[in-house]
Formats: C-alpha cells, sequence, structure tokens
C-alpha cells in the first residue's frame, strides 16, 4: 500500500485508538435533546440571567417594603457619676478672692431608657416610583431570562449540526483523497510502464495533496466544533446522533414574510425587554421629579426612662402621635439636573428599542427569504450530485480508452465530491435557518428542539474525539466556589 492510500486509513485508525483509550464515564453519547437539557441545567450565562431575575425580584420586595409601615425600637442602659464642687466668697480690693466656704456633691445615677417608633407614610412619590422602577426592572429581567433561555437552545443546536456538518464534510473529503489517491497510484503504474507521461503522474498528486489538505481542515473544523458544545454543557460527549436523509425540507410555515414579521414583533423576548426597557427609563424620570414633591407620614412614638440616684428615684414616659411633612426646598440645582439627566436616558431606550425593532425585522425578513431559499437549493444541489457523479463515471469510462487525460478525471472527482460536501452544507444551513427564524420570532421553544430531534438516526452516530480526551477532564475550568447560602 502506498503512502497516499494510506493517509485516510491512519487518520481513521487514530481517531478509533483515541475513543478506546478514553476512560469510561468521562464522556456521554447524546442526542440533540439530551444535549439540550445538558445545555438548560448547566450554561453559566443562563444560570447567571436566572440570578439576575431572583435578584430584581428581591429588589421589588424590598421597595414594597418602604411603603409598608416602619417600627424601629431602642433601649439603653448607663451608670454615671456626677461630682460637683462649689466655692463661695467674694474678691477683695485687691482683686484677690477671699472665700467664705467650699461644698461639693458627688451623686451616681443608674438609668435605664426605652424608646418605640413607628411611621407609616401617606404620601411618598420617591418611594412610590422606585417601587414601579422595580417592578418593571423586574419584568426587563424575566424577558431577558426568556431571550438567553432561546438564544441557548440556538447555540446547542447550531453546535450539534456543525458538527454534523463538519463530519458530513470530512468524510466527503476522505473518500475524495482515497479515490484520488487509487488515481495517483494508477498513474505511477502507468508510468512505470511507459503508458503516461510524468506530467499525469504530476496532476494527480497536486490533486492528492488539495484533497489531503481539505480533509485535515475538515478535521479541524470538526474538533473545534466538538469544543463549542462542550463550552454549552460543560460535558464531553462521545457519540451524537446523526441526522436523517428523510428529514423534510419545507417552505416555513406560515408561508408570507409579513405574517413571519408580525409574530416577530408581538413574540420576540428581546424586542420586548428593549420596550421594558424605556418603561424602567421613563420610571427613572419619575423618581428624579419625585424629589420636588413632599413626603407625608403619620408617627407615633413612646419613651420610658427610669433612674435610679443616691438622692432620689422614679421614672418618667412621653408618648406622640401626630403627622409630619418633609420636603426639599433648594439642593443647589441637583434635582434638577438629575431631572435632565434621566430624560436624556429615557430618549436614549427610545432609540434603543427603535433600533432593535428594526433589526428584528431585517433578521426575520432575511432569515425568512434564506430558508425559503434554501428548500430550492438542496434539491438542487442533491441532483447535482446525480449529475456530477454521472459525469464523473462517463470520464473514467473516456480516460479507460483514450478519449479523457487524467486532468479530466481528477476535475470530475473534485466536482463529484465537492456536489456531495455542497448538499451537506445545504441542509444543514436549512435547518439552522428554521431554527434562527423561529428564535427571531420569538418561537424557538423545547418543543420545536423535540420535533427537531426526532429526525435524528442513533443506528449512525457521529464519533470523535478531541485529541486530549484521553488526559480526562480538568475540574478547574468549571470550579466556580460555593454557592452563597441564604440567610435563615
Amino acid at each position: 500500500m502506498s503512502a497516499a492510500n494510506s493517509s485516510p486509513c491512519i487518520s481513521r485508525l487514530f481517531l478509533f485508538l483515541l475513543m478506546v483509550m478514553l476512560p469510561i464515564g468521562s464522556a456521554h453519547a447524546a442526542d440533540l435533546w439530551t444535549i439540550t437539557r445538558d445545555a438548560l441545567n448547566n450554561d453559566a450565562t443562563l444560570a447567571s440571567t436566572r440570578a439576575g431575575v431572583s435578584g430584581a425580584e428581591a429588589g421589588r420586595d424590598a421597595q414594597q417594603g418602604a411603603l409598608r409601615p416602619q417600627v424601629s425600637a431602642s433601649a439603653s442602659a448607663s451608670h454615671n457619676r456626677i461630682y460637683s464642687s462649689q466655692e463661695n466668697g467674694f474678691r477683695g480690693g485687691q482683686g484677690d478672692f477671699i472665700g467664705d466656704f467650699v461644698s461639693s456633691t458627688e451623686d451616681k445615677v443608674n438609668r435605664a431608657d426605652v424608646a418605640v417608633d413607628a411611621s407609616q407614610a401617606l404620601f411618598d412619590a420617591g418611594n412610590r416610583a422606585q417601587l414601579e422602577r422595580a417592578e418593571r426592572q423586574f419584568g426587563q429581567q424575566t424577558l431577558s431570562l426568556e431571550a438567553t433561555r432561546q438564544q441557548l437552545l440556538f447555540d446547542v443546536a447550531e453546535a450539534y449540526f456543525e458538527i454534523l456538518r463538519a463530519y458530513d464534510i470530512l468524510t466527503a473529503r476522505q473518500a475524495q483523497e482515497a479515490a484520488i489517491a487509487r488515481q495517483l497510484e494508477q498513474a505511477r503504474e502507468r508510468f512505470e510502464v511507459g503508458l503516461v507521461a510524468i506530467t499525469e503522474v504530476h496532476e494527480a498528486q497536486a490533486s492528492f495533496d488539495l484533497a489531503r489538505s481539505q480533509r485535515i481542515a475538515a478535521e479541524g473544523a470538526m474538533q473545534v466544533n466538538f469544543e463549542a458544545l462542550e463550552r454549552l454543557t460543560g460535558r464531553r460527549y462521545v457519540t451524537i446522533d446523526s441526522l436523517s436523509d428523510e428529514l423534510p425540507i419545507e417552505v416555513p410555515q406560515p408561508t408570507s414574510r409579513d405574517a413571519w414579521v408580525e409574530l416577530a414583533l408581538d413574540n420576540s423576548p428581546t424586542l420586548m425587554a428593549a420596550q421594558a426597557g424605556v418603561e424602567v427609563a421613563r420610571s427613572d424620570v419619575d423618581v428624579s421629579r419625585a424629589d420636588r414633591l413632599p413626603l407625608v407620614e403619620a408617627f407615633a412614638n413612646y419613651q420610658y426612662a427610669d433612674s435610679d440616684s443616691d438622692f432620689a428615684s422614679g421614672h418618667d414616659s412621653t408618648s406622640q402621635v401626630g403627622v409630619r411633612a418633609e420636603m426639599l426646598l433648594y439642593t443647589g440645582g441637583t434635582t434638577s439636573a438629575r431631572i435632565r439627566q434621566s430624560t436624556f436616558d429615557l430618549e436614549a431606550s427610545q432609540y434603543d428599542f427603535e433600533a432593535q425593532r428594526r433589526e428584528t425585522v431585517q433578521q426575520v425578513r432575511s432569515l425568512y427569504t434564506q430558508t425559503s431559499n434554501t428548500v430550492e437549493t438542496v434539491e438542487a444541489r442533491r441532483q447535482a450530485i446525480v449529475s456530477n457523479r454521472s459525469a464523473l463515471e462517463a470520464t473514467r469510462f473516456g480516460h479507460e480508452v483514450g478519449t479523457r487525460n487524467i486532468v479530466d478525471v481528477l476535475n470530475a472527482e473534485q466536482n463529484f465530491f465537492t456536489a456531495i460536501a455542497d448538499h451537506a452544507e445545504a441542509r444543514y444551513d436549512y435547518v439552522l435557518a428554521l431554527l434562527n427564524l423561529r428564535q427571531q420570532a420569538g418561537l424557538l421553544d423545547t418543543e420545536v428542539v423535540r420535533s427537531i430531534n426526532e429526525w435524528l438516526r442513533a443506528d449512525q452516530p457521529v464519533s470523535l474525539e478531541l485529541p486530549d480526551a484521553a488526559g480526562g477532564s480538568d475540574d478547574r475550568m468549571t470550579n466556580i466556589g460555593a454557592r452563597p447560602q441564604m440567610p435563615e
């Protein structure tokens, strides 16, 4: 066997040995739905967004507490020593002080004080505006969570199908390399017996080198895509299911671009989060303006003091109920500046929403057109495989009878395997464009992933392990420390 013939076999043997050497339990075999569940449970970005939602909810609850009754209590106990010294007398003619007698007293006092204060806001525009802002921030975070979740569903599907795309292309490139290796071997044999010129050997060698470089690039692309999948899930997989040839390639429903735009305007969580950002900014304006309004609250307090000294003992108590009002009269221009600042922030958020709306409309229109066009592209490239196979067979026959040269055969080989790779590209382009369209329209959920998962084949798994897989995984990559504990 020649070096050219043995290269693909050695490559496949190397990949097989990598899988055999992998420790059992350090990797997993799964389909798209299994990997999606792993990502939903382990993706760091989604977990961070969930924590942000919980934080926004806690912030809303904290603001609600500011409008409820506020009660405080205080107590103190003290021991006091009081010493007093007095000297009685008069000043003489020379200004000298002439004392009459000196008196001094000393008293020790033990004192205990207890106080209770309660208040209830009757009119508090500032805290009410802050509560409204907190509620809108919670709503915005909830929409952001849904947007992050849908983005993760797409990212997982994209990483999954990019692996399958790379695998199909790699398979085509391996077959192409093997076929051209046979042509190279035949050209050498014919040259040795004097049937062809050395130029045919050089032509075959050049085509083989190109095919080999394309195969190496396809192997690298597959390894990179496996790493992308591991980043989303925190796990490594031995095999994943392949995509069935019977996957229906259809125009997306509804079959109207404008209908998809309307769906996106009504359902896109990213767009709705941007709109919620406008409302949050509007609440910021209300918070700033509330500084010009009075604060009115009802209050009540009770104080009790008990004292015990060397000369007297007893207690006293006071209680008070009333209404008080407070209002800032002048703040050095700070209030006016804050109102202007929040107003400009509101204007900026409105422009951000408009930019997001335009981008959403443009993305949906483009993706619908791309998906619809890919339906025809898949069929056209499938037919191109049939045509190029026929052309390759005819060219090979012509080369055998002497009407075609080696260059014609090599070109036909290249065209045939490129058609196979292009067909695989078109199929995965369709799947990803359809999923991306649904994501932009806010309609990508786990049921869509399940429906796509039904078209996977477990009997034809795709296997490839990264070169460093035998070394196991490094736990430090996912160690973020202990989770904070909530107070009792």
